[in-house]
């Protein structure tokens, strides 16, 4: 029979002839370092050991090969230490009886039930690794077979392994399999569709990494398994290069560095809602202060609205039917009541309060507003993942015409804002889900004009098929981290539906009604979740503008306070708002490891000297002593320093 390659170059086979076969066909090294094949641009790898066809085209995977739709070599592997890892976990513990065992974005993951009395531990890590290993250096091959239904139940009846007794059932029930497929490397065999690599060996660099309880089938009516996490890499470089990122994570850790720096607190008594202390405050006003600042400057009026309605308004908006799982009700004098998931449909209130006319439009409102939405207590995750929250929000009332225009001063001031942190976003271009409201010509009409302003500025963007709001599509914009972790922070969302819905209009040029389009835009996503991703990424070292405390006067000896107080006083009328001084009866040394320690940006260090010419000590953190200076040139040139919010 005859493949063919990518290049077009047809490679004749024998009969039967496997992706391996091509793979020696076309040379030895090639074929030591195939992992998998592609057939005729297939998004799912299929194993080397499968059958080709006459006429396929086909592409040998190799460690080396791109990810192709999110399918990547590297996924293939850390598939294989799943199983590598339920081989050993099944010898070294019998009786064990295993779940599934998938890879994902970071790694891999086994779920295991283990007998009673046994619990497992970071503990039994290398023990575990140990026993990995010895099947990775034995090569062993992964063999698969597919059989009927009934010899796989059978099978795993005997060996009582429930889990996959259930699984198997639950596939003939939903799909009418007759068949299932089988993988066996070592005395390990496990149900899956694979595929999988030749051999154990693709499991070079592997790491166990944390023990988690997990419900069977993510219902808690279900017994707790006992959940093993792990990651693999192509290459030892790129294990070492990942643990170092992890480690590095762990130190820059948002609630970590909340407690240590005294920015935020939890409390049992309101789950999910952070409680900001005077240094966080400190860093969220300035926020918020550059938010005002920037909106007034780019024409948006601020408003503020109401957190609890009437919950007619969220069943006309639409948020009833597609969002109620996620809000919070009460009942205020037998009226049932709402608290605000979104701030939309207040500021639709506030655009029907008065007539409009298309010489008001566009029509900009801002909004720091407080929303509340239920998430699960178990995803709840410091700052990052909360029940209560601020939007940096804004929805603009415009014309149709009027859509390309403001949706791109929509991104230029969120490119203003990354740009102020060194971030370079990434954007995505978000189109209709399947669960939506609206017409199929609504969403015609909307995405066509997201995508027409993206084009006309030649601004470059993915396609998020399928992930717009229920509303409308809608631009997100990305950041990359000091850590390279990428994270979605800002939207632009088009909505006709709402618009509609609440039957809003203005009087056109023509002298009749039209009805306004709306666009809904948030930038920094929320300040608390920025807050926490700015933590993380300068690693608790805010820049100076932002930092709770620019300035800590150091004091060498209690005589010389009063002069340290009279410098603190210079430096907040020349415009250095957030100054310290530490009194207490502490070695300067103390109060520079203090000072170092809490991050502050300078220190002035002021004693007999100082105080007689005038002048401070000046360090600055992390970089140590920059010498003396007259005190009104250090206040002038912090105050500068801030002005300019630099990134740094």
């Amino acid at each position: 029979m005859k493949v063919h390659l990518p290049d077009g170059t047809a490679l004749d086979l024998p009969a039967k002839a496997t992706g391996a076969d091509a793979a020696q066909a076309i040379g030895a090294g090639l074929a030591r370092a195939a992992l998998a094949v592609r057939v005729n641009g297939e998004r799912r790898l299929r194993d080397l050991s499968a059958p080709l066809m006459d006429g396929d085209r086909l592409e040998i995977v190799t460690s080396r090969s791109p990810d192709v739709d999110g399918v990547s070599p590297l996924e293939l592997i850390r598939h294989d230490a799943a199983h590598v890892l339920a081989t050993a976990v099944t010898e070294l513990y019998p009786g064990v009886k295993v779940s599934i065992g998938p890879p994902i974005d970071e790694g891999f993951y086994y779920d295991f039930d283990f007998p009673e009395g046994v619990r497992i531990s970071d503990a039994d890590f290398e023990a575990i690794e140990a026993r990995m290993r010895e099947h990775v250096k034995a090569a062993e091959p992964f063999e698969r077979s597919d059989v009927s239904v009934a010899e796989a139940l059978e099978r795993f009846r005997s060996e009582d392994q429930d889990y996959k007794v259930e699984l198997i059932e639950d596939l003939v029930r939903d799909e009418g399999v007759e068949t299932v497929s089988l993988y066996r490397n070592g005395p390990f065999t496990d149900l899956c569709r694979g595929p999988h690599a030749p051999t154990t060996k693709s499991v070079r660099a592997f790491k166990l990494q944390s023990v988690a309880g997990a419900y069977w089938r993510g219902r808690s009516d279900r017994p707790m398994l006992t959940r093993v996490y792990g990651t693999a890499f192509l290459s030892r470089e790129d294990l070492e290069a990942h643990l170092e990122r992890l480690e590095q994570a762990r130190a820059r850790d948002h609630r970590k560095l909340g407690r240590e720096l005294g920015l935020f607190m939890f409390s049992d008594l309101t789950p999910g809602a952070p409680l900001w202390q005077p240094p966080g405050t400190a860093v969220y006003n300035e926020l918020t202060a550059l938010w005002r600042e920037e909106n007034e400057a780019r024409g948006y009026r601020e408003v503020r609205t109401p957190i609890l309605y009437d919950v007619e308004l969220w069943k006309r908006s639409g948020h009833w039917e597609k969002y109620k799982d996620n809000m919070y009700f009460t009942n205020v004098e037998e009226r049932e009541m709402g608290l605000k998931p979104m701030n939309c449909p207040a500021h639709v209130q506030l655009y029907k309060a008065d007539r409009r006319s298309y010489r008001d439009l566009p029509i900009r409102m801002s909004e720091a507003g407080l929303v509340h939405r239920h998430e699960a207590s178990g995803v709840l995750h410091g700052l990052l993942r909360v029940r209560a929250f601020t939007q940096d929000d804004a929805h603009i009332f415009c014309t149709e015409g009027q859509i390309e225009e403001e949706v791109l001063g929509c991104l230029d001031f969120g490119f203003f804002l990354y740009d102020l942190f060194g971030f370079t976003p990434r954007l995505e271009l978000s189109t209709r889900p399947e669960q939506r409201i609206g017409d199929d010509a609504m969403w015609d009409r909307a995405e066509g004009a997201l995508e027409g302003a993206l084009r006309r500025r030649e601004i470059q963007y993915e396609l998020n098929e399928g992930d717009g709001a229920f509303y409308g599509p809608k631009i997100d914009l990305h950041m990359t981290d000091s850590l390279g972790r990428s994270w979605q922070l800002g939207t632009v969302q088009l909505d006709y539906s709402m618009p509609e819905r609440f039957e809003l209009e203005y009087t056109g040029a023509d002298n009749s009604e039209h009805r306004p389009v709306m666009i809904h835009r948030a930038l920094l996503g929320s300040f608390e979740r920025f807050i926490g991703i700015l933590t993380e990424h300068y690693a608790g070292e805010f820049p100076l503008w932002l930092a709770p405390v620019q300035v800590a006067v150091l004091p060498v000896a209690d005589r010389h306070v009063g002069y340290a107080g009279r410098l603190s006083q210079e430096m907040r009328a020349a415009g250095v708002r957030r100054v310290e001084v530490d009194e207490r009866s502490e070695s300067v040394g103390r109060k520079i490891r203090d000072a170092e320690l809490r991050k502050v940006p300078y220190m002035l260090v002021v004693g007999d000297e100082e105080e007689a010419s005038g002048r401070v000590a000046v360090r600055r953190h992390r970089v140590g002593d920059l010498g003396a200076m007259e005190a009104g040139e250090f206040a002038a040139r912090v105050a500068g320093e801030a002005r300019e919010r630099s990134a740094v």
